[in-house]
């Protein structure tokens, strides 16, 4: 008798609810239902993950832009690349301005650059300064609205600020 309560109770579970999770990138879907059911709705879901797929795609946040910023690893392999590849500044007063000088150059302006790279330029002007120091000072620029500053995967980046300008007719006469 035992055996036949167990039998009685497989076919009751079956009919109870009965659920099958998958998630895909991002995103979780649940199936529930009863056993029949969900298994036939798995047997379909190769045509039914396309419009998944959709579904999630018109709920996604839309972003207005994207910005890419690619980092890499300054070469080290000869003496002459550093000279090459970093601006050369004029001898500045202080860390604030030498930071400034780097980033007017052309090497500064057409790419964020990482903490790295801008301490590379520096060595490569002969400019020593110390990390608490030079920290302190890419705050107080990004602070000042003198530069921009956000993170990424490689740490933070820093570019000018773009100027504001109130020529082009804006004066009240």
């Amino acid at each position: 008798m035992p055996n036949k309560k167990i039998i009685e109770k497989k076919p009751d579970e079956r009919k109870e609810g009965f659920a099958f999770r998958i998630k895909m990138g991002e995103y979780e879907v649940e199936l529930k239902g009863t056993h029949e059911e969900v298994t036939k709705t798995i047997e379909n879901l190769p045509s039914l993950v396309p419009n998944i797929h959709k579904a999630f795609e018109t709920i996604k946040p839309k972003t207005i832009a994207t910005l890419t910023v690619k980092t890499e690893a300054q070469p080290k392999s000869s003496s002459e690349e550093p000279s090459q590849a970093f601006p050369k500044i004029i001898a500045p007063a202080s860390c604030e301005e030498a930071v400034f000088r780097i980033l007017e150059t052309d090497w500064g302006k057409w790419r964020p650059r990482t903490v790295e790279e801008l301490k590379e330029a520096m060595r490569a002007n002969g400019l020593k300064y110390s990390d608490r120091v030079f920290s302190e000072t890419l705050t107080l620029l990004a602070n000042k609205g003198k530069v921009r500053r956000w993170n990424t995967n490689t740490g933070f980046v820093y570019i000018l600020a773009e100027k504001k300008s109130l020529s082009g007719g804006e004066e009240a006469q």
